[in-house]
């Protein structure tokens, strides 16, 4: 009969009891209390970028708010009437909001033709959500596919307020070079963008603005200030005549 001292050993067959084995490093595993804390350090700093956004933002709206106030107060009567008209002009169903596409049209109308990143970041910086939006249509289909119509959110529609539209444009219509001012009310008489106005544009203009001027005078206005003597004024002439 075998006796144990015959068996090989367990341990050094299975590396037990080897020199050492019993200090040997072992393989580390973070805790769930390790990766707890490490999840909430991570959203603590998220949340504190997030705040200090937006305090910067509410400070820069606020900033610009305040300068829009100033620039509104030195205004014309006239300036703070055209605003106004445009505003109400777009404003379609009258509560006192625009939205995107108003906004856009609004901003033309008064010489300001922006593309689209301007007009969106205009609405991101001062804008208010909407909070009358349509109710959205129920899920149909297929259970995934209804899962995926709940989980899906619009984007919260933008708009902004009177009050901010006209403080923002108060500070546009102050900025702006006189010039551009100039050749804006030109175009306006120069029907069909021919580079002069003509004794028919200033009939038309007449017209229009219910002037009731004569034949001689409209004629003596363009002579007095063609200087080429070709019968129209050009657009230099034009802003010769505005700029004194």
């Amino acid at each position: 009969m075998a006796t144990s001292s015959n068996n090989p050993g367990l341990g050094p067959r299975y590396g037990l009891g080897r020199a050492g084995a019993s200090g040997a490093a072992q393989p580390s595993f973070n805790t769930p209390a390790a990766a707890f804390s490490s999840t909430a350090k991570t959203q603590q700093r998220l949340e504190a970028e997030r705040l200090e956004r937006d305090r910067k933002a509410r400070e820069d709206r606020e900033r610009m708010e305040q300068v829009g106030q100033n620039s509104l107060a030195e205004l014309s009567e006239e300036q703070r009437e055209e605003i106004t008209e445009a505003f109400n002009l777009f404003d379609l169903d009258k509560d006192q909001y625009i939205d995107y596409h108003e906004l856009k049209v609004a901003m033309k109308a008064l010489g300001f033709d922006l593309p689209k990143q301007e007009i969106v970041s205009i609405l991101n910086t001062h804008g208010i959500q909407a909070t009358n939006a349509p109710n959205q249509p129920q899920p149909t289909g297929s259970k995934a596919k209804q899962a995926a119509q709940q989980a899906y959110q619009a984007p919260p529609r933008l708009l902004l307020p009177f009050h901010t539209f006209q403080t923002l444009m108060a500070s546009r219509i102050l900025s702006r070079d006189p010039t551009e001012e100039i050749i804006r009310a030109f175009d306006l008489f120069d029907e069909g963008g021919k580079g002069k106005i003509t004794l028919q544009d200033l009939r038309r203009v007449a017209r229009e603005l219910g002037e009731g001027l004569q034949e001689d005078e409209l004629v003596a206005m363009i002579e007095e200030f063609d200087m080429d003597a070709d019968g129209a004024i050009s657009r230099e002439e034009f802003i010769n005549i505005c700029l004194g």
